[in-house]
């Protein structure tokens, strides 16, 4: 059986890689990755905890479930925007998307 540790530091790294994607990058798209590898990691420490933990209960995978939804919802919401965004800017750098300002 492998143990618990190795389940979160798989997801710590997993975690780390996510985050360095979504602050370090300029494209929307990009940041969106980072994103998404972030939740797989939050999924994996969600499952290991569950199996370790309690079994017999299905909390851990119906969180799970639920922020694999949350995950769909925010890609496709994300994208649409971007698609958006990149319709009237020409362009998918961050930096240089400025709608909001006055």
């Amino acid at each position: 059986m492998i143990p618990l540790s190795w389940y979160l530091i798989v997801a710590t790294a997993l975690f780390a890689i996510g985050l360095y994607g979504a602050l370090s990058r300029r494209n929307a798209i990009a940041i969106l990755m980072g994103i998404e590898l972030m939740l797989n990691a939050v999924n994996i420490n969600l499952v290991a905890f569950w199996r370790y933990l309690t079994p017999h209960r299905i909390t851990g995978q119906a969180f799970a479930i639920f922020v694999f939804a949350v995950a769909a919802a925010e890609a496709a919401v994300g994208l649409a925007l971007i698609i958006s965004v990149y319709r009237n800017r020409d362009t998918v750098d961050v930096e240089k998307i400025n709608l909001l300002k006055w």
